[in-house]
């Protein structure tokens, strides 16, 4: 036994002989933490569990055979904020963490294990990319990972964490998956890399301005996250995962709070302009009807007329969906409608409720949109709306007109409780637009054509825009004081508690409702 046992010590001293000093200190001249650092500091202190430690590379006939234990990877699982978690972290300083076959089955393992036990998985990734000298071995390993990454698609959370590198067929990966987090100024990511745009193009350009963080936060709408360094943007992963459920059965993680849920905000009142035409900031709005004034946004910097991210009311997580007036008037554009349909997709498969805000003139117009497919693209929120099951509520802010009005979760398409402020105008299309085209003929012969569009637009805003119309006829459920907007949310949330809902008699057998009560 004594032999036997020291065998086994040993073994773990070589392991720790791999990451001593020397290895530490090349991680952190780059400005990053370690591959097991970032573990430790993810997980919930003590709880990480490794697996596959001591797996060795494989051997190649092609190139050096670099021999290591773990072939560039830690796996495990442990806790985060006390649940159950799975994750991966690829090891740059481990032959530049490029995915060999041992590497990538110790990622589908991981991937698998998950997917079994319902739990999340997070990868970290810093990684050059495929390992050249095992070929088409190495290549293979991608595609099983990809694989499973659809697989995984609604059942449990995904994220990805870019914290270095991640080129070539490793970006698909995180494409596959539900929320990436990007490091500012050590992660970028792009299908061919600079060396290859040089070769092909003649281009110049560095990694950064290709494929870094505030390209993809801004330009690409790749990252969901984007924060200054590897602490900080771990802190975030855990944020996100506090609002997640763990799987597509389970509900999301409940929150106490001492925030009164008839809490009356008079504030509210006063927080969308008179002048129809004068930008706001929806945020604000959030923030005094949501528990603590607390909102996790996702996606910030990319496509801002339209605001997405989640919260809790009265505890219970919910997913929010806003227009941005104080951006491009909150129109809808391409990329904020794929934007909006992506997320409410995500809340739909993880039994996350709905809130909508509403201040919405229509799409934007122009030949670019209409090109580049804003009629394909617009239907992908329309269809995400539609097909969503979970408790889905709207409340109209100010604007609501045209198809924007149907697109943004209206009665028709299957709201559950839409309301109404005192603000909102809701018709066909805006007062300017529609006068112009009722009263050309009137305005072009008026003495005084000012004062008659000035007129006709008060009389259009009374007897046909006005959200009183739209609630007589039922399409408005209820036009609320602003100041009991959160009352109001909690309670017809909890109205909807055991909303279930089939999809159609063509799928009878489909239930796509939630599987226990949301209020549980």
């Amino acid at each position: 036994m004594r032999k036997s046992f020291e065998k086994f010590l040993a073994r773990q001293e070589a392991l720790a002989r791999q990451y001593g000093e020397a290895y530490e200190e090349k991680q952190h001249n780059r400005g990053k933490l370690t591959a097991r650092e970032r573990i430790e500091f993810l997980f919930d202190e003590g709880t990480f569990e490794e697996v596959d430690a001591y797996s060795p590379s494989a051997t190649t006939s092609f190139g050096k055979t670099v021999r290591s234990y773990g072939d560039g990877v830690i796996t495990g699982f442990g806790n985060i904020n006390g649940r159950q978690v799975f994750a991966y972290s690829q090891d740059f300083n481990v032959q530049g963490g490029s995915l060999g076959s041992v590497h990538a089955a110790k990622i589908i393992k991981v991937q698998d294990m998950a997917l079994k036990t319902g739990s999340p998985v997070v990868g970290l990734i810093d990684s050059g990319g495929a390992r050249i000298q095992e070929g088409v071995a190495s290549l293979a390993g991608y595609a099983g990972i990809f694989r499973r990454n659809v697989l995984a698609s609604g059942v449990i959370p995904q994220i990805s964490v870019i914290m270095g590198p991640a080129a070539g067929g490793a970006v698909y990966s995180p494409a596959l998956t539900d929320f990436i987090f990007m490091t500012a100024a050590t992660s970028y990511m792009f299908v061919t890399g600079p060396n290859v745009v040089k070769q092909v193009l003649n281009e110049t350009i560095s990694p950064e301005e290709l494929g870094g963080a505030s390209v993809h936060a801004v330009k690409s709408g790749v990252a969901d996250f984007v924060f200054n360094d590897d602490e900080n943007t771990l802190r975030g992963v855990k944020m996100l995962l506090s609002y997640l459920p763990s799987n597509n059965i389970e509900n999301a993680p409940y929150l106490a709070t001492d925030d009164p849920a008839d809490r009356i905000e008079e504030s509210l009142r006063d927080l969308v302009p008179e002048d129809p035409d004068k930008p706001y900031d929806v945020r604000n709005i959030i923030r005094l009807i949501t528990d603590k004034g607390k909102f996790l946004e996702i996606a910030e910097n990319y496509a801002p007329n339209i605001i997405i991210g989640l919260a809790r009311f009265g505890g219970y997580v919910t997913g929010i969906v806003a227009n941005q007036p104080q951006v491009m008037a909150g129109t809808l554009d391409m990329n904020s409608s794929v934007k909006a349909a992506r997320f409410i997709n995500f809340c739909d498969s993880f039994n996350i409720p709905i809130l909508t805000l509403e201040d919405v003139p229509g799409f934007l117009p122009g030949a670019d949109q209409e090109h580049a497919g804003i009629i394909r693209h617009g239907a992908k929120l329309l269809y995400a709306y539609t097909r969503a099951t979970v408790p889905k509520i709207t409340v109209v802010l100010r604007k609501s007109y045209g198809g924007a009005y149907i697109v943004m979760n209206s009665k028709g398409i299957g709201g559950d409780y839409n309301f109404a402020w005192p603000t909102a105008e809701i018709a066909v299309m805006g007062p300017e637009g529609a006068i112009a085209i009722l009263y050309h003929k009137e305005l072009a012969a008026a003495e005084d054509p000012v004062a008659l569009k000035k007129e006709l637009l008060a009389q259009y805003r009374e007897e046909v825009a006005n959200p009183y119309i739209a609630n007589e006829k039922g399409f408005i459920d209820e036009v609320i004081d602003p100041s009991v907007t959160r009352l109001k949310i909690i309670r017809v949330l909890k109205s909807l508690e055991k909303k279930s809902v089939s999809l159609g008699i063509w799928a009878p057998q489909i239930n796509l409702g939630m599987q226990k009560p949301w209020f549980t």
